[in-house]
């Protein structure tokens, strides 16, 4: 391709709006550009890159036996009826009626889709196991896009679902994914983490996200350097500090005028905060017969830790989550900096497991100005629900070996989930097994977000100057400039050797732009092809042409008669460092579930 007709334009500066690397580098390169929030647009630069990582998961795909289709975009809303998701699932699905006033949705995912399929295909256990998978857009009303392509609207996904006649195939399917997932990440160049994750709305039993470890990530995850534990703060578990066994000791109210938080009350009383009871009003929506309710949810977690909002969510099988209002808290007896379970009415109480192990704490008297001490679960009050509800911090114990956690932050380019039978018992997805009775097909699904990775290898490669792709999956692996001059010598041999470079299977993007020579390789470190070639005055004078790596400094020359040897040789060279790389990477992880425990 020809720079003078490649439909795209650098810029000197990114937009105000952009605020992380990739973003801003992936505007002012001219890869992609905004059409409205969370809403973009991939020019010619990056299709290319995005197709090449497509090629790459469908060739990881297609070894661990995935079979490509191609699933609808639209979908009919009785589908996400039938296995109530259109209910629990809120503003982020995209609904419309079409002109016959049916409720249609645009895809997030395609779990209902491939039930629909998987009960009109699938009849036998001869036909069992099976995976299928597609590239597909998708559509989710994200609240805040931010970050460019790291969280948007409308985005691609590769997604795939294991179709299995046991427990054991999906085992091994998921097993599969997780060895093909790291090698996909590797041979883009990017490093991931597995870590533990929720199954959110995708239900099931098991999940894990991989995430690329960067400070302008969203996600919160919990590492332990001592065993190899890792999980997103969202359903991170922690070894909880047991307090000292103690005889339950008699109710008694005390007058604690002002210490209306956790910090003031210990203190006032000089107690530890792992002697006193945190009480934690919330609303929540769960879908109740097909109709939204709100329910109010009074937590109770002990005073030294926090609420893990997403794990009280989790467990309540909550749509949406908020903080109650003072009117709402007075409304079930309870008085807000005052509260406890004590005589409420009309609330669903939940209780953190730690407390249950806890005695004698103090907690609050639903009476301004007082508290009680010596509170105990099971004799003062009770709980429908007893869970893990706490928020596991930087400096807690990990639950496997106890050593302490540390908090890093990353961006998730990628998740498996075991479904099992959440949506074939929905959608009545059933097999004849080899003495003719019914089963369930047992599923899972795993997702890759395209652009999203996209995102993620140009945040991690690059620098001061810009983009410095990754050999597998630059858009062009050559950058030819040309400096012009009055005699026409460059533009000649340019044109010979970009020729001889196209004849020999070489992506090459040729800089023939009546440019200053300053500009044109400014534009060739901002778009950061791995290879660049320079040909001009100077260096045809010794008969040679300039060659330098995006990701070195040395500049070397080769002869014009051997100019397009020389850049396979480079190229040569790039490949084969980005292999021994990409197995490094894999290497790392032994391609091995790490501290798997059903969530």
């Amino acid at each position: 391709m020809r720079m003078s007709r490649l439909f795209s334009q650098t810029l000197r500066e990114a937009p105000a709006e952009a605020e992380v690397a990739s973003h801003k580098l992936l505007l002012r390169a001219g890869f992609i550009r905004p059409l409205a929030a969370g809403i973009f647009s991939y020019l010619p630069l990056a299709r290319r890159t995005l197709t090449k990582i497509e090629t790459i998961v469908r060739q990881e795909m297609d070894a661990i036996g995935g079979q490509e289709i191609t699933m609808p975009v639209v979908q009919p809303a009785d589908l996400w009826k039938e296995t109530g998701r259109w209910q629990a699932i809120g503003a982020e699905m995209g609904r419309f009626q079409d002109r016959g006033g049916r409720d249609m949705a645009l895809a997030m995912t395609h779990e209902e889709v491939v039930g629909d399929l998987v009960r009109k295909e699938i009849r036998s256990y001869r036909q069992l196991p099976a995976l299928l998978y597609h590239i597909q857009t998708k559509w989710r009303d994200e609240p805040r896009p931010r970050a460019g392509l790291i969280r948007v609207r409308e985005f691609t996904m590769k997604d795939s679902y294991s179709l299995d006649a046991d427990w054991d195939g999906l085992d091994a399917q998921y097993q599969a994914h997780y060895e093909a997932y790291f090698r996909i990440f590797s041979r883009c160049g990017l490093p991931v983490m597995a870590v533990q994750s929720g199954t959110g709305m995708m239900g099931g039993r098991e999940a894990h996200e991989f995430v690329y470890l960067t400070p302008v990530g969203e996600d919160s995850i919990l590492v332990c350097d001592g065993c190899g534990y890792a999980a997103n703060r969202e359903v991170a578990r922690f070894r909880k500090p047991e307090l000292p066994h103690e005889v339950p000791l008699p109710l008694a109210k005390v007058a604690t005028p002002g210490a209306t938080t956790i910090e003031a009350l210990a203190s006032f009383l000089e107690i530890p905060a792992a002697k006193t009871a945190k009480a934690v009003f919330m609303v929540a929506t769960i879908v109740e017969d097909g109709a939204d309710v709100q329910r109010f949810v009074l937590v109770i977690v002990r005073g030294d830790m926090d609420l893990n909002e997403a794990k009280l969510s989790r467990a309540l099988g909550a749509k949406a989550l908020r903080p109650a209002l003072a009117d709402e808290i007075l409304a079930v007896g309870a008085v807000p900096g005052y509260g406890s379970a004590i005589g409420v009415r009309g609330a669903l109480v939940a209780v953190d497991d730690a407390v249950l192990v806890s005695p004698n704490l103090v907690s609050g008297a639903n009476e301004a100005g007082y508290h009680l001490l010596n509170v105990n679960y099971g004799r003062d009050y009770t709980a429908q629900m007893v869970t893990d509800l706490a928020a596991a911090r930087a400096g807690d114990a990990c639950p496997d070996c106890g050593a302490p956690l540390r908090v890093v932050r990353g961006v998730e380019v990628g998740n498996i989930f075991k479904l099992g039978t959440r949506y074939s018992d929905a959608l009545g997805c059933v097999y004849l097994d080899r003495d003719g009775r019914s089963r369930p097909v047992i599923m899972g699904s795993y997702g890759i977000g395209i652009g999203r990775l996209l995102a993620c290898i140009a945040e991690a490669h690059h620098d001061e100057h810009g983009l410095r792709w990754p050999i597998s999956v630059a858009p062009y692996a050559v950058h030819l400039v040309m400096l012009n001059d009055a005699a026409g010598g460059p533009q000649a041999v340019a044109d010979r050797l970009y020729a001889e470079l196209q004849a020999g299977g070489v992506e090459a993007l040729l800089d023939d732009r009546d440019d200053r020579p300053g500009v044109k390789f400014n534009d060739a470190d901002l778009i950061g092809l791995p290879l660049r070639v320079t040909v001009s005055k100077r260096s045809l004078e010794n008969g040679s042409v300039e060659l330098k790596r995006r990701d070195g400094a040395e500049v070397w020359t080769a002869p014009v008669s051997d100019a397009a040897a020389a850049v396979q040789r480079a190229l040569a060279a790039l490949w084969a460092e980005h292999d021994g790389r990409a197995a490094a990477l894999r290497a790392e992880h032994h391609n091995r579930l790490d501290s798997t425990v059903p969530l």
